[in-house]
């Protein structure tokens, strides 16, 4: 498999460098964010957890 029919510019290679270089600080900052948001949204989760828990019993016990 032939990458290149011609060996890359330094400014080729320089470009796909930048490129490389932000697409891996995009997927680092969502990473970030992600992880940063994990214990809002499990707090969401559960208390809409426990808020169906409640009225089904009160609806069942009825």
């Amino acid at each position: 498999m032939i990458l290149w029919s011609y060996p890359p510019t330094p400014k080729q290679l320089a470009t796909t460098a930048v490129f490389f270089i932000t697409g891996v600080s995009l997927f680092g900052a969502g990473a970030y964010l992600s992880l940063v948001n994990v214990a809002p949204q499990q707090a969401r989760a559960k208390a809409r957890k426990d808020f169906l828990k409640d009225r089904l019993r009160k609806l069942l016990d009825d």
